[in-house]
Parts: structure tokens; sequence; C-alpha cells
């Protein structure tokens, strides 16, 4: 018997038992299950900086959706605010590093 204690994708427990093994889950509080999902997006998002691979930052995507439904926000909010602050502060398109502000 292996012990886990993480978030999985919903479809997880289907795809055990099509093994042919026993599983055992549990539905958590939203308090939890928030804290999961954050726990979940760092997971995600340092497989993508070790890897590099498109597949980790749809795995990315899939844990903020997550968090943008759970804390009840259109996600067409979130890309509304995302245009808004590029327009103010500008994207990353330019690969600029910052070195020194002299005051």
């Amino acid at each position: 018997m292996k012990k886990y204690d993480k978030l999985i994708r919903d479809k997880i427990p289907e795809i055990i038992a099509a093994d042919g093994k026993e599983y055992e889950v549990e539905v958590m509080d939203e308090e939890e299950y928030k804290k999961y999902l954050q726990d979940k997006l760092v997971e995600e998002v340092e497989e993508y900086i070790e890897s590099e691979e498109i597949e980790e930052l749809a795995d990315v995507l899939e844990v903020m959706r997550a968090i943008v439904d759970l804390d009840d926000v259109d996600f067409e909010e979130i890309e509304r605010i995302r245009e808004e602050k590029k327009y103010e502060r500008g994207g990353f398109e330019d690969r600029l590093k910052l070195l020194k502000v002299f005051e």
C-alpha cells in the first residue's frame, strides 16, 4: 500500500479502479481544498520549471481555473485584469531585466 496526501484530478479514481486497484479518497471542505490547490499550483509550476514542457503549463492553467472557480470569479475577469495590467505596466515581450535604480 502506498500512501498519498495530495489533490488529484477527478478521474484518477476511475483510472486506479480500471487498473484493478483499490483506493481511498475523501472530499475536502473549501478551506482545505483551497490550500491543496495552492500547493498543487506550486507543484505544477516547479514541474514546468524543471521540464519546460508545455504539458506542465496546461496543468498550471487547470489548477488556476480551479482556483478561479472556487473564488467564484469568471476566468474572463482574470483575463480583463491581465490585459489592464499589461496596458498600464506592460508585458514581458521586451525581455527587460532591471539592474539598478538611481535615486
